[in-house]
């Protein structure tokens, strides 16, 4: 069992990563949270998502910014060297094609810092929307 040494919360995982104090109540606040260097390519996806996705609503949902419409269309979430990116599986097997180039697992594509394709996350986001896939 590992203490938090900030927070004092236990972990079963050493240096488990959480929030210490109060969650995020919205992305903008998440975004904030996060290392100084991860923020431009957070609020680019952000940025990215809100033009996709124009009637999704946002908000925090298991602590990461959500887009929602009736349930969870897609989540994103900052890590130590990439953004993960959650579409759910249906959309990972959709493209798997065109996401040949990142690390993707059952419902989760791992986006570089520094690499984001507009494109594709739009085009993705889109297919979700659309479908009615969630995350």
């Amino acid at each position: 069992m590992w203490k938090c040494p900030k927070c004092g919360r236990r972990f079963s995982r050493q240096n488990q990563s959480h929030y210490c104090g109060e969650k995020p109540r919205t992305i903008e606040e998440y975004i904030l949270c996060q290392d100084a260097e991860k923020q431009p390519d957070l609020h680019l996806l952000q940025q990215i998502l809100r033009q996709a996705l124009p009637e999704a609503e946002e908000r925090i949902s298991w602590s990461m910014p959500t887009y929602w419409k009736s349930h969870n269309i897609l989540h994103f979430a900052a890590s130590k060297s990439h953004i993960g990116f959650y579409p759910g599986p249906e959309a990972v097997e959709t493209f798997k094609e065109e996401l040949k180039d990142y690390k993707t697992d059952k419902g989760t594509i791992r986006i570089p810092y520094g690499k984001i394709d507009s494109e594709l996350v739009t085009k993705i986001a889109q297919w979700c929307w659309n479908t009615g896939n969630h995350a």
